[in-house]
């Protein structure tokens, strides 16, 4: 029987990232996995439990960005609307240098990703409760990060305005969806624009050994977002860019 440290090697292997899958980085992942499942059963972090499943579509599929972007030329990122920490946090394993903000709207999720951080031992990370609208007129977080990362359920033309005022001028916002994206791209363009980006790529690809399809899609932000961006609390979902 294979066990757990052995399934979660084999699939961080065949991304192919040339990152050295050390000892520290699956135990960090078993950890991971098994303080996921203890909260998951008083609170609602995933739906998804068996350990092949959580690895492939939450693990490996926050992981997969390193494929499109060179991450080691990154300094700081931040994970809008992180939930479990996904993105950030298997992204943060393989990329101990990262400086990462993990920011989502629900104080019970920050409470378990404290205890997450502390569990696998990282440094430079810190779990912020508070909402994008809000924290993004902060000085402290506004423009300050060359990555921004969101796996959260909102349309493209919304997450864009969430996420691009934490970019630097430089940096670049890169929005986990499926692979059904062609007409969300379509309708977010002149949010794009008028937040300062310029849409880069968009990847479609598979998950190995599933049929399930995912994209990334890559937005460079080439100016300082307008001032009056992000919206107040809720408008950027009820009233999207168009």
């Amino acid at each position: 029987m294979i066990n757990k440290i052995e399934i979660i090697k084999d699939k961080l292997e065949k991304l192919n990232l040339n990152i050295v899958i050390t000892e520290t980085i699956l135990n960090q992942f078993l950890n991971y996995y098994n303080t996921l499942i203890e909260w998951n059963t008083f609170m609602n972090l995933t739906a998804i439990t068996d350990l092949d499943q959580v690895v492939e579509k939450h693990f490996v599929d926050s992981i997969v960005l390193g494929q499109y972007l060179d991450l080691n030329k990154m300094e700081t990122m931040i994970d809008i609307g992180t939930g479990a920490g996904f993105p950030g946090l298997p992204l943060k394993i393989m990329y101990p240098h990262l400086h990462l903000v993990l920011v989502d709207s629900l104080n019970k999720r920050i409470e378990f990703l404290k205890e997450m951080i502390a569990k696998l031992q990282l440094e430079n990370v810190k779990a912020v409760h508070g909402r994008a609208e809000e924290l993004a007129r902060d000085e402290n977080y506004r423009a300050q990060f060359d990555l921004s990362v969101s796996r959260a359920v909102a349309r493209l033309s919304s997450l864009t305005e969430y996420c691009m005022p934490f970019v630097k001028v430089g940096g670049i916002f890169a929005a986990y969806k499926s692979s059904e994206i062609e007409q969300e791209v379509e309708e977010s363009k002149k949010a794009i624009q008028l937040l300062g980006g310029e849409l880069a790529e968009v990847k479609i690809f598979p998950l190995s050994d599933t049929e399930y399809k995912r994209s990334l899609v890559m937005i460079n932000k080439r100016k300082q977002t307008p001032k009056k961006f992000p919206r107040k609390s809720g408008i950027p979902t009820k009233q999207p860019i168009t």
